[in-house]
Order: C-alpha cells, then sequence, then structure tokens
C-alpha cells in the first residue's frame, strides 16, 4: 500500500491494547486515516500483552482466542500469524466442595465426580425452576442468577467466585454484571454449554481455543507490526498529559505527551480513545465539568495481582487452568502457560500463573512477592495439588484496571461519561477500558474494526457507531 496520503484526516489513538492496534491495522489497510498510537507502556497489548522472564513468554492472566470471533477478524489474525496460531483443545479444572470437575464440562464429570448433594440440590433447584417457583424481582446479580438457575450453584459457584472477582457482595452489583459476564447464566444455557461436548450436540469450535504460540500477545504485536508497515506511527512509553478539545469546527484536537521528561504536542482531526473512560475524562485541558469528574470518580475498576510461581519442574500438570470459586482460596484461577502452547521450552521448568483479585489500597497491593508466593502455596496445599518443589522465584505483575465492578447504580455515572464524550467533536471512546465493559478480545477488536468503518470521507459515520453499540452491548464475555 502506498505511503499515507497528506489529504487524508490524523487519528490519534490513546491506547495500543488490541481496540488500539486492531483501529490502527484497519485504518491504514483501508487508508482511511493516517494514524499516531501512544502507549504508556514500552511495549503494545496492554492487559493482552506478554512479556518474557526466564527464557519463558508469560500473559497478564489466562487469555484465549475464542472461536466466536468474527470472521473477517479471524482471517486476519490468521493471515498475521501464519502458522504461529494454534488451535488448540480446552482442559482446565474446577475445585468444587472439594471435588474436581473437568471444564468445559462434560456429561461424564457432571454425572461421576460432582459432590451428590451438590448434584441433588441442582436438580431440584432446575425443577422448581422450571415450574416458576425459583423466581425474584430482585434486579440485581444475585437476583438474576437465583431467579434463573437456584441457590444451589449460586451459592457454592457464583456467588463466592463473584465476592472474590468484584469484592462486594452479589447483592450488591448490577444484574447487568450478570447478564454481560455469565454466559450459562440460565438451567438451558448450561444444558446446551454440557451438550456441546457430546459428539452429535457439538458446535462447530466447541470446547476448543486460538492460541499464539509466542503467547497471547503475540496477537497485539502482529497488529501493531501490520499496522507500522501500513504508516502507523506508535509511540511507546509516551504517557498522555492533557487533551485538549478543539475550539471550532476547523481547530484540532491537541495532544501533549510526555516520555522520560520531553512533552511532545500532537495535532489530531480525530481523538479515539481506549483507555479508561475516567481516564479520558481526568486528560482534559480545561477541566471536565465537575458533574463528569463526579461520574469518573464513581465508576469502580478492580485490581488484579498475578503472582508467577517458576518452578524447577517440566510441567506442574496436564491442565491448562484451574478455577477456584470457593472463599476457602484466595486466588481466582491458575494457570500454565506452558500448557496452553503446549510448549516444550524450557525443559524442566514451568511456571504457574496465579490471579488473586484485590483493591488497590488494600493490604494485598503492598504485599512483597515472597510473601504473595507463600499465599498461593498455602491455597495449593488447601484443594490438595500442593507445588512439588520450592519456587526458583516468584515474580509478581499488578493491574490497577483489571475488571470493571458493576455496581448496583453504576449505569448512571456511566451514561454522565458516555454522554459527556459525544459531546466532545469527533471524539471516540471504545474499547473494554473505553466502554467499561466485560469482554473479550474479539469483542474489543469488533469495536476497533467497527469504529474503522464507521470514519468515512464525509466523516465520521455517528449513526452507523450508534447501530454498532447497540450490538456491543449485547457482548457475553466468554468463558
Amino acid at each position: 500500500m502506498p505511503p499515507p496520503s497528506n489529504h487524508l484526516p490524523h487519528v490519534v489513538i490513546l491506547g495500543a491494547g488490541p481496540a488500539g492496534v486492531g483501529a490502527a491495522y484497519r485504518l491504514r489497510r483501508q487508508d482511511r486515516a493516517t494514524v499516531t498510537v501512544l502507549e504508556q507502556n514500552p511495549v503494545v497489548g496492554g492487559n493482552a500483552g506478554s512479556f518474557e522472564v526466564s527464557g519463558q513468554r508469560l500473559d497478564y492472566g489466562s487469555h484465549r482466542l475464542h472461536p466466536a470471533c468474527d470472521s473477517e477478524i479471524l482471517g486476519d489474525i490468521r493471515r498475521l500469524l501464519g502458522d504461529d496460531l494454534l488451535d488448540r483443545p480446552r482442559h482446565g479444572r474446577i475445585h468444587l466442595r472439594g471435588k474436581w470437575i473437568h471444564f468445559p464440562l462434560t456429561p461424564i464429570d457432571l454425572l461421576l465426580r460432582l459432590d451428590p448433594r451438590f448434584s441433588l440440590g441442582t436438580a431440584r433447584d432446575a425443577m422448581r425452576n422450571l415450574i416458576g417457583r425459583s423466581k425474584t424481582s430482585e434486579d440485581t446479580f444475585a437476583g438474576v442468577l437465583l431467579a434463573n438457575l437456584g441457590p444451589t450453584i449460586c451459592h457454592d459457584f457464583y456467588f463466592p467466585y463473584a465476592e472474590k472477582i468484584w469484592g462486594h457482595d452479589p447483592s450488591e452489583l448490577s444484574a447487568i454484571q450478570a447478564r454481560r459476564r455469565v454466559s450459562a447464566g440460565s438451567f438451558g444455557k448450561l444444558v446446551r454449554k454440557v451438550l456441546a461436548s457430546v459428539p452429535g450436540f457439538k458446535p462447530p469450535g466447541s470446547g476448543r481455543f486460538y492460541y499464539p504460540r509466542r503467547g497471547y500477545g503475540q496477537i497485539s504485536e502482529a497488529y501493531a507490526e501490520a499496522a507500522r508497515d501500513l504508516g502507523a506511527s506508535f509511540r511507546l512509553g509516551h504517557r498522555v498529559t492533557g487533551l485538549t478539545a478543539p475550539s471550532d469546527a476547523g481547530a484540532p484536537w491537541v495532544v501533549q505527551a510526555g516520555q522520560d521528561g520531553q512533552h511532545q504536542t500532537i495535532h489530531a482531526d480525530y481523538l479515539w480513545s481506549t483507555i479508561p473512560i475516567p481516564a479520558l475524562a481526568r486528560a482534559m485541558h480545561p477541566p471536565a465539568p465537575p458533574a463528569v469528574q463526579q461520574a469518573a470518580a464513581a465508576l469502580r475498576f478492580r485490581g488484579m495481582i498475578l503472582i508467577y510461581l517458576e518452578l524447577p519442574v517440566h510441567r506442574f500438570s496436564e491442565f491448562d487452568a484451574h478455577y477456584f470459586p470457593s472463599s476457602a482460596t484466595r486466588m481466582t484461577r491458575m494457570s500454565e502457560p506452558k500448557n496452553y502452547a503446549l510448549l516444550e521450552e524450557p525443559r524442566g521448568r514451568t511456571t504457574l500463573c496465579a490471579e488473586l483479585p484485590c483493591e488497590v489500597s488494600d493490604e494485598w497491593w503492598d504485599m512483597d512477592d515472597a510473601t504473595l508466593g507463600d499465599v498461593i502455596a498455602a491455597d495449593l496445599d488447601q484443594v490438595g495439588i500442593p507445588l512439588p518443589a520450592r519456587p526458583l522465584r516468584v515474580h509478581v505483575k499488578r493491574l490497577r484496571q483489571a475488571y470493571p465492578i458493576y455496581l448496583s447504580g453504576y449505569e448512571g455515572p456511566f451514561r454522565a461519561l458516555d454522554e459527556w464524550v459525544s459531546t466532545l467533536p469527533r471524539a471516540l471512546s471504545y474499547g473494554r477500558q473505553g466502554l467499561f465493559a466485560h469482554d473479550n478480545t474479539h469483542h474489543a477488536l469488533a469495536m476497533a474494526y467497527a469504529a474503522a468503518d464507521c470514519l468515512q470521507p464525509t466523516g465520521f459515520d455517528q449513526s452507523k457507531w450508534d447501530h454498532h453499540r447497540e450490538i456491543f452491548a449485547t457482548h457475553v464475555v466468554e468463558d
């Protein structure tokens, strides 16, 4: 493709996660705009990135590319990664009431391995649900799931898991959190998920996922490299220090960014933000209206500590991920990156990644690496899969905005921010962080492609974008 034409509009994209690099690639591939991407980290990928420790590529937690990915986007990823995009079977397990059951769920496990009281309770709840006795009018996370799944699954699985992940009692969480985050939110959906493992009932892609050979961050890296080849500019390690909206129809956005004490001013025709929407509001000069600032302060994110235990064994287990819904353990999930790509290197060593959600203000956030490693070791002892040896080292990463928390009533502050963004000339906030959304990478990329497709020679097609927003609102996280 020829270099960007001078007459094209200039789009500055804030953030180089999947939503940012996907839009940069799409805009340049279709020659719709010149593009500059600003990213505060030294590498692309955001929370979906990868990094290297002791010769092994690691991710920020457990990530997979789901077969539900749009066919055009999946085609682009296949073309960009080639043979490095692996098609892998899912092979995890859940620790539930002292038993291990396979995930994705299988009929055999549910019949033979579940605690009998749990099985009977679930069957009883299903019958009550069938005749309508479990209905409730409470429009909360707890109310929606109790009405659709009954008390057994809720109190033994979803409720303790939700409280660990989001740090709030399920009755304090919005019903939208259940509808967006729980893909098996009814007995009908649960049955379909179980049947999806049975030959003859299995839909295409069921029980499988795509994963890059060099870690999940390879997806964002490939998009960024392709966008660069097409003329996009990436300024990594640049933190946005100020944003000034156009003063009139012909004026540009003025973006202030800094790196190592050096400050730059960038002019843009369009500002597309994938950073957390409260951060966008805080970056404005002059400041956003007080009501907008109050709304930004009201939105809550859950932090995450990722604890990596490097072990002197070739593999810890055959499983890619373990899930821990019980409040008896502090971590929620543990993955073994080596098993995602079925790697044999490094030989004689593997790394476990344990996920510990928390608040950035609590005692866990400032805990030292060794102590956090001991917490995970104790959790593994608790569930009967102790570490085979002391870790060679413990490495910790901290994510300040791992999950949006949908407290009851969160819609008001988000709507205030969203409506404020709509008043900014030639501005867009999208992606997981920009729309305060629960989503997967394929959802973020769908938003990126949609945004790029809305940029026409005559301007941004707002009505088309509004239609896409209606679709985004139906996204449900794939587990």
